[in-house]
């Protein structure tokens, strides 16, 4: 397979899937079963590609790997170029993971219209994929801002009573902040005269632009994360997307503002980083403490989860900036834990709103007495979103709270108070749940979990289990890409010194 666009055909893939989905034809049973078929298959095929990528990657170069590189529009320098280093394999291993997981989470949840909901999930995974391998501007931008047709359609079509409000919001926002970074894509063609990001990366942009561009980003990458204040769009959508949709939302979009900063913020403004960390820190730390208390007085069990994911976000911006290797391996860490323990999270809702028709936590209580399958699966998924030691998040927000005591032992101790209010609205939650005496009717004949959703949250717990108690693998993978990108950081602000120096 050596000589393939293997890049290319793990991309386009399940575009595939999408178009034959389109072709089925049938009354609307037979044409349900054959399109949730050939989704599985599709997506589950694309993670095994995803797998022969991972197992043919060279953890020991910071280089782009399977490199694809063919002319798009010459006359503007445009180029259709694909490459994974350390940093993007991890995040495409997350998203091909996960797509297989939402369908089969679909299988029962989604009765209407399952062909085009399946064709939506097919063509959000090509985006996705795309997005993560992208290396040039215009063909990242196409990706991350396609993703919100399908995220739309999703949500505004298979989401709760009030899904359009929701759709629009999702929309709004992240759009308001994507127009702000393509003119700053624009203006780094006229400065650099290519949109190539490898060569970006190398570029020396005035240190009065780098200002400019960095915010113009940041408007764009901070609602993707989210970060304080402009977060208020994901409670929203959480609540009202369908259960796959909030998976693949927590699971893979949210990662969208932390590779972005990972990927354009620190390596290509790197003066611009220093000078505004102090900002981002302040946000972080903002968006940690307040909504972790905000979470404590939900009474929505999705927009509870939703909250917490704004906090765990909060530990991904603080250890980006902390520019150390500890501090930026555990963001890129906290990152994938929290994409496969939150998307968990929202299945465990998903499992008892398929049964109830209800997310409102006082409707529930004494699901142990029912449900102890269901209650230990709770329990695991819990415990790993607050840190518990040998869980993927305790390995994450230990290497994010040590790369910041290293710069500012108060983000440290401030970030630290997190975990304790994670602590405390996951454990008040799991309590008024699942603990407490069966009273009411509706529960007595609930019933436990079904193989299928076994089968779901199996590849979830090994792979949490797995992050927590062997993290090597993974840190392997990034370790050298992360050494090059702080290496391009700090040769720029040396260089930068020496110029100040010289002025003087």
């Amino acid at each position: 397979m050596s000589g393939l666009p293997i890049l290319s055909l793990l991309t386009f893939l399940p575009l595939v899937g999408a178009l034959f989905i389109f072709s089925i034809r049938g009354d609307n049973e037979t044409v349900a079963l054959n399109a949730r078929s050939v989704a599985l298959w599709t997506t589950g095929i694309n993670f095994f590609l995803s797998l022969y990528i991972w197992f043919n990657f060279d953890p020991s170069t910071a280089d782009f790997q399977f490199v694809e590189k063919v002319e798009w529009m010459p006359v503007l320098g445009l180029q259709y170029h694909m490459g994974i280093d350390g940093i993007s394999m991890l995040f495409v291993l997350l998203t091909t993971l996960l797509s297989p997981i939402c369908i089969l989470a679909s299988w029962e949840a989604i009765q209407t219209r399952v062909k085009e909901y399946m064709i939506s999930f097919l063509i959000l995974e090509t985006l996705m994929v795309g997005m993560f391998c992208a290396l040039d501007l215009m063909v990242f931008y196409i990706y991350f801002e396609g993703v919100l047709i399908p995220m739309f359609l999703i949500i505004g079509i298979w989401g709760g009573p009030r899904r359009v409000y929701a759709a629009f919001k999702l929309f709004l926002y992240t759009l308001l902040g994507s127009v702000l970074m393509l003119l700053a894509m624009f203006a780094m063609y006229v400065d650099a005269g290519t949109t190539d990001i490898v060569q970006l990366m190398n570029h020396n942009f005035p240190a009065e632009l780098q200002t400019w561009l960095f915010l113009a980003f940041f408007a764009s990458f901070a609602v993707k994360v989210p970060m304080w204040p402009v977060h208020t769009w994901l409670p929203d959508a959480h609540v009202e997307a369908p259960t796959a949709g909030s998976v693949i939302l927590a699971g893979v979009l949210l990662k969208f503002g932390g590779y972005g900063f990972l990927r354009f913020s620190l390596p290509m403004f790197p003066l611009a980083t220093v000078d505004f960390t102090p900002m981002v820190y302040t946000l972080s730390i903002i968006a940690v403490v307040y909504t972790s208390f905000v979470a404590l007085v939900q009474e929505d069990m999705k927009k509870l989860i939703a909250y917490s994911s704004v906090a765990h976000m909060g530990f991904v911006t603080i250890g980006a900036f902390t520019l150390t290797i500890q501090g930026v391996e555990g963001a890129i860490y906290v990152m994938l834990s929290h994409g496969i323990v939150s998307a968990a999270l929202f299945l465990i809702v998903g499992v008892v709103y398929d049964r109830i028709h209800s997310r409102d936590i006082e409707v529930y209580g004494g699901l142990v007495h029912r449900m102890p399958g269901y209650a230990l699966t709770f329990m695991f998924f819990m415990l790993a979103s607050v840190g518990l030691p040998g869980t993927g998040g305790f390995i994450g927000e230990f290497l994010v709270l040590l790369g910041a005591f290293q710069v500012n032992a108060w983000v440290c101790a401030l970030a630290a108070l997190g975990v304790i209010l994670g602590a405390a609205y996951m454990l008040y939650l799991y309590r008024r749940i699942i603990f407490g005496e069966l009273t009411k009717d509706v529960l007595k004949k609930i019933a436990d979990m079904s193989p299928r959703e076994w089968a779901v949250f199996a590849p979830l717990i090994i792979l949490t289990l797995w992050m927590g108690i062997y993290p090597l693998p993974f840190l392997d993978i990034m370790h050298v890409s992360v050494e090059n990108l702080l290496q391009q950081v700090q040769t720029a602000q040396a260089a930068a010194a020496n110029v100040t120096l010289a002025g003087r």
